[in-house]
């Protein structure tokens, strides 16, 4: 904060293909992203400062609304919010699909050493085939 109390806010603007949104990022907010992201991009560390200002913004939005709800069940609902984000992976990668490739991968594996056991049987089988051709050609003929 500066000496007149008022803390200098940064504006981001943010871009997404529905719609381009200016956020103010408070220098608390660019400070902790900055220094616990240090080693992220602009973009990434752009978002979660938009991300944290929309979440601050809500809780303040509904403080405000808190008069109307009794202060329990306003610290209730906040407890039970902070705890489902707490509790839950905001961000899950999806293992099906990489599950998935690695089980291609195996497959086509298995497919190509299966394929190529059929090419040595089939050679195996055409080298007794030219061997028995071979031997009945040169086999010394009966005398009747």
């Amino acid at each position: 904060m500066n000496a007149n109390n008022i803390e200098p806010i940064e504006t981001t603007i943010i871009e997404s293909t529905e719609s381009i949104v200016v956020v103010e990022i408070s220098s608390q907010t660019d400070e902790m992203v900055e220094t616990e992201m240090a080693g992220e991009t602009d973009e990434v560390k752009r978002e979660t400062k938009a991300l944290i200002e929309a979440l601050k913004r809500r809780a303040q939005a509904e403080a405000k609304s808190a008069g109307t709800l009794t202060r329990e069940t306003y610290l209730k609902a906040v407890r039970q919010a902070r705890e489902a984000i707490e509790g839950r992976k905001l961000i899950e990668r999806d293992h099906r699909l990489e599950y998935a490739w690695a089980v291609m991968q195996d497959e086509a594996e298995k497919n190509w050493y299966l394929l190529m056991k059929e090419v040595v049987d089939f050679s195996l089988r055409l080298q007794n085939a030219t061997k028995a051709a071979w031997e009945a050609f040169n086999a010394p003929r009966s005398q009747l």
